[in-house]
């Protein structure tokens, strides 16, 4: 049986979503979970991008073990350099370089020839091989691309040292078929000297499928994102892909290096930190995935699993698991747990995470291994405050007009700030924008517990945009007023921290 490598370019194309985009701190974090989930490759950026995106391709190459760690770069000689200045420190590295080959791009968005674009795209390559045996190569719009050109483009690349080439449908535009007989094509002219690779757009919702039927063609690697988020519709999706070669391996003859229990635990991560919610009917993490509501189906499943169920719960790792810790549990304890749930914390950040989970303790009567997530996401993925919350309180009901008392650290000094609003939220916003004077506008508002009973732990994020920069905060608490104060604080945070850039 075949192992398809699994490329995850969840760091890349799919931060590329609306609103989407990550510190370096939350890129790492991912990045090591998907470390433990047994990518491949991590894609970790776009070194030439920004500044962001080369410092966290560079701590992820120093900090994240497994995995080959990769940097996109346009076929021009300054991203190949920019993109080596960020990996060559990493143990295991790639650059992965690409140039379009369909008419449409080279006509109407590069204005160059056929030819040259070939030169471009071989020369390129061999920059990049003189930085790393590890290349890879994507031919930019393949699927609109006429196929003798492409095969030319593929065959002059993999001559000039590329390992992998990848056929990209870009804009989501070609359908099984047809893209199997594509995959076919190339493998039938290059063989096994290079591992052809494909990254499929969901456009018009055939990703996975397309993805699918090019490993039946001859596809080695497929790129993919957790949740399939992306450009427009996203991407091929990262458990879909994994799970139907698992389940299926009798068809496909397939199979991957995916730790499948890490699954949930990696899209719930991606979910928390990108604030994209997973549509409760998505195959494989969709809240409605294992669920049964149907008497029939009810029944069946009571009589033999297998009845409704292809896959099971605990094979992706959705269990709620209740940690056995209270306000009673000491250091060790916790410390193990966080060791069991795949952190590895700096002192520091254990001991901040401790005290937040000693203070949750005290609010609520049981404590869920996504709790525990939660508090170790926020502090893991912390930006430098410029705004902190020091205290809180609220009045609000059915005859009493909703107001907030707020204290605010600023630097060293702390502000008070009374407003009222239209609801406790409302008075809280007030408040804190009074005492920041921020010009920012609120764009979106969030709630959601993250376990049952009244007293979950509950998540709020929200979207601020100023002078076109936007910010994403989140905040959690078992107050929910709190967790609002939180999430808005910390989303000024991060715009204040775009301005001093």
């Amino acid at each position: 049986m075949r192992t398809i490598k699994i490329f995850d370019t969840t760091l890349r194309d799919g931060e590329q979503s609306p609103g989407a985009s990550m510190n370096v701190n939350e890129k790492v974090q991912v990045a090591k979970q998907l470390a433990r989930l047994g990518v491949d490759i991590i894609e970790a950026g776009f070194a030439i991008s920004s500044q962001g995106d080369f410092d966290a391709i560079k701590k992820i190459g120093d900090e994240v073990e497994g995995p080959v760690i990769c940097s996109l770069a346009r076929a021009k000689e300054e991203d190949i350099k920019r993109a080596w200045e960020a990996l060559k420190d990493a143990p295991k590295k790639r650059i992965h370089t690409f140039h379009s080959t369909s008419d449409i791009h080279l006509k109407y968005q590069f204005r160059v020839s056929r030819e040259e674009a070939l030169k471009r795209s071989v020369g390129m390559v061999k920059l990049a091989k003189s930085f790393v045996e590890d290349v890879e190569f994507s031919p930019m719009d393949a699927t609109r691309t006429d196929l003798p050109y492409l095969i030319e483009v593929v065959e002059a690349v993999v001559d000039a040292g590329a390992l992998t080439v990848n056929i990209p449908d870009t804009v989501g535009y070609t359908t099984p078929t047809e893209f199997g007989e594509m995959i076919k094509a190339i493998k039938e002219r290059i063989g096994d000297r290079a591992v052809i690779a494909v990254h499929c757009h969901n456009d018009l919702g055939l990703a996975v499928a397309n993805s699918l039927s090019a490993i039946l063609n001859g596809a080695g690697q497929v790129e993919c994102t957790i949740n399939g988020i992306g450009e427009r519709a996203g991407n091929c999706s990262m458990e879909e892909i994994v799970m139907n070669l698992r389940t299926r391996s009798d068809f496909y003859n397939a199979g991957t290096n995916i730790n499948t229990k890490e699954i949930i635990r990696t899209s719930r991560l991606i979910t928390r930190i990108t604030g994209i919610p997973v549509q409760p009917n998505k195959a494989i993490v969709g809240a409605n995935a294992f669920a049964h509501e149907s008497g029939i189906h009810q029944d069946g499943l009571l009589k033999e699993k297998m009845t409704y169920e292809i896959i099971r719960p605990e094979d992706i790792g959705l269990q709620q698991t209740e940690l056995v810790l209270g306000k009673h549990s000491g250091r060790h304890a916790f410390k193990a747990r966080l060791k069991e749930l795949g952190y590895d914390l700096s002192p520091e950040q254990t001991e901040i995470a401790f005290e937040k989970f000693k203070h949750l303790a005290d609010q609520k009567k049981n404590i869920f291994d996504e709790d525990i997530e939660t508090l170790v996401s926020e502090e893991v993925s912390k930006m430098p405050e410029t705004y902190s919350l020091v205290d809180l309180s609220v009045s609000s009901g059915t005859n009493v007009k909703p107001t907030a008392a707020l204290k605010l650290k600023i630097g060293d000094n702390v502000i008070d700030r009374m407003e009222h609003g239209d609801g406790p939220v409302d008075a809280v916003y007030r408040a804190i924008s009074a005492i920041t004077e921020t010009k920012s506008s609120l764009i979106k508002f969030e709630v959601k517990g993250i376990t049952g009973g009244t007293d979950a732990l509950g998540e709020v994020v929200v979207y601020l945009e100023e002078d076109g920069r936007n910010a994403r905060g989140h905040g959690s608490d078992t107050d929910i007023i709190v967790a609002s104060a939180k999430a808005y604080i910390n989303a000024l945070n991060k715009l204040a921290a775009k301005k001093s850039r």
